[in-house]
């Protein structure tokens, strides 16, 4: 029995790192990993395919065809039992005369909800359940967010110098990191479904907000959403951001009050506009939340200033946070990675988990996680 758990933890652990490689190109579906495994060794393996079909179960069949009757397959999130744009992946398994389906996560869409499970089960399939959830859950940890809080699996990336400065008084940030962070940081929004920022950023910066690294070129499906959070609309249609929407999907968040000739120039542009419930400063950053989830948002990458990292810490809504640390110094004049966090005490600070530290050139990273909450 241990024997056999060990290969199910080994074997889950290589469908989990199948899993990761959709992370960015799927939503609003979840990236799953699936591998068929016969006789100890591995004859089928597939993850979900981008805009979320294929499914992975589908992949992994495909590969490994006749091969597939009477192999063990392990998948990270329970399968589909649903027809939808495709045939239930448990109909699929069960065709193929697979006999033993090992689950990392239960799958909270209502359509599925453990009936996956039991259409397996009632096909006479072996199921065994929550191997390697923990790590199942964290690489799906948007998905299940949205399904379970109706908000995205939010990480915010900063950059800063030993004493926490992002940019000189006036400005000057570029560049804070080494060339080898900045590729990681390019890396991170391959693998998220949007990369947002605020609107004193754009207005400062005129970024571009693309991924661009070697070949991921305007049409990859590694390609982020950039989304602007701009209550009050101040972006120019004449910005990058907007003259470059036809070819790179471009989201503006704004208020209901928003200037309508505003709305039309950048909607003519090729800006898509939402507009979030409540329009205050406080609460535009949570409500902006809403709205991704709503429209099929799971993982987000803020990449803002300080005041949108104040906002989104505010509200408790961030999961992981990429701190770059460049070996120098600003000092106080500088300005601060977090604006004002309004605290009433120290207990009431966000605190993060250390998960991980690695060195970029001669940076350091460091990637901080809090609990999952759904």
């Amino acid at each position: 029995m241990t024997s056999l758990a060990a290969h199910d933890r080994a074997f889950m652990a290589t469908a989990l790192a199948m899993a990761s490689r959709g992370l960015g190109t799927t939503a609003p579906n979840p990236s799953v990993g699936c591998i068929l495994v016969k006789d100890g060794r591995i004859v089928g393996r597939g993850w979900t395919q981008p805009g979320g079909r294929p499914h992975a179960e589908t992949e992994a069949l495909n590969r490994a065809g006749d091969l597939a009757r009477g192999a063990t397959a392990y998948v990270t999130l329970e399968p589909c039992c649903h027809h939808g744009e495709t045939p239930p992946c448990t109909d699929a398994l069960t065709a193929a005369g697979v006999a033993r389906v090992v689950i990392g996560s239960a799958d909270p869409d209502d359509r599925v909800d453990g009936g996956g499970i039991a259409a397996l089960e009632g096909a006479n399939i072996e199921v065994e359940t929550g191997v390697l959830q923990g790590h199942a859950d964290a690489v799906n940890g948007g998905y299940l967010k949205r399904a379970h809080r109706g908000l995205p699996h939010i990480a915010l990336k900063m950059a800063t110098t030993m004493d926490g400065r992002i940019a000189l008084a006036s400005g000057e940030s570029q560049w804070i990191t080494g060339e080898d962070a900045r590729r990681y940081g390019h890396l991170l929004r391959a693998t998220y479904d949007a990369v947002l920022i605020g609107s004193g950023t754009a207005l400062a910066d005129d970024p571009q907000l693309s991924c661009r690294l070697p070949g991921v070129g305007a049409s990859s499906p590694n390609q982020p959403i950039r989304i602007i959070l701009d209550r009050r609309l101040r972006i120019s249609a004449d910005s990058k951001l907007a003259t470059t929407a036809n070819s790179l999907t471009t989201w503006v968040i704004t208020s209901a009050n928003a200037d309508a000739d505003k709305v039309s120039q950048l909607e003519k542009a090729g800006v898509e506009i939402f507009v979030a419930a409540d329009p205050s400063d406080h609460a535009f950053a949570l409500a902006a939340a809403g709205v991704l989830a709503k429209q099929g948002m799971t993982r987000v990458l803020v990449d803002g200033g300080a005041n949108i990292a104040s906002s989104f810490l505010q509200h408790d809504l961030v999961d992981r946070i990429y701190a770059f640390r460049a070996p120098s110094f600003i000092g106080g004049e500088g300005i601060a990675v977090v604006a004002g966090l309004n605290l009433g005490c120290l207990a009431d600070s966000p605190r993060f988990n250390r998960t991980e530290v690695r060195q970029l050139g001669m940076d350091l990273l460091e990637i901080l996680d809090r609990p999952a909450t759904f």
